[in-house]
């Protein structure tokens, strides 16, 4: 029985009054981690102006493959509706594959990391507004959801004609999400704690 409202698309949300403490804390800490990841990895880009499309390539790859693991992880861990863990498993799966081609072809073309990148981030922001939570904290879920899915379509369907253009608006965009990703690991499940 349920006993709180959830969010999200029908079997695919989290009522995190169902969750138990450990359960809460484990997903903090994956929203942490891939928070904190953003967070660094978009100042690094920022702040290296002068980086090859090799590195910004491995860059946006370690995200995403970070990222990918936490979800399966997530999924295989974490007591959620089935829908909601086969999805994660299956999105994480998918991070974590453009992590990985990201990383090993960093020489491609600048148009295939716009789409790697572009890809990987709709696939988020759907993660994100498939899972919302309970609570106060769901605000931050969908405002990551949200702005993920509006950097994946800009980043899909504008040109970037050059690295600089990337650099600059992926830089930005791994910062806000990290940082919203990080509030989101402090908020979630808030009063809704019970027993392990």
């Amino acid at each position: 029985m349920t006993h709180g409202s959830a969010y999200g698309w029908g079997g695919l949300s989290l009522d995190t009054s169902e969750l138990s403490s450990r359960t809460i804390s484990a997903v903090r800490t994956g929203f942490g981690i891939a928070g904190g990841v953003a967070l660094v990895i978009g100042l690094l880009i920022l702040f290296w102006p002068q980086a090859t499309l090799s590195v910004i390539a491995f860059f946006f790859g370690l995200y995403f493959l970070i990222s990918g693991i936490v979800r399966v992880v997530s999924g295989i861990t974490a007591p959620m509706s089935s829908g909601l863990r086969v999805l994660n498993i299956i999105l994480g799966v998918l991070l974590f594959i453009l992590g990985i081609a990201a990383i090993r072809n960093p020489l491609s073309s600048l148009e295939v990391l716009g789409m790697v990148v572009g890809i990987a981030w709709i696939i988020e922001g759907i993660m994100a507004l498939t899972e919302i939570e309970t609570g106060g904290s769901r605000w931050y879920a969908i405002t990551f959801g949200v702005l993920s899915i509006i950097a994946g379509v800009v980043v899909l369907f504008l040109p970037v004609e050059s690295l600089a253009a990337l650099v600059i608006f992926g830089g930005i965009f791994l910062v806000v999400l990290g940082i919203v990703q990080l509030v989101r690991a402090i908020t979630f499940g808030r009063g809704s704690v019970r027993a392990a």
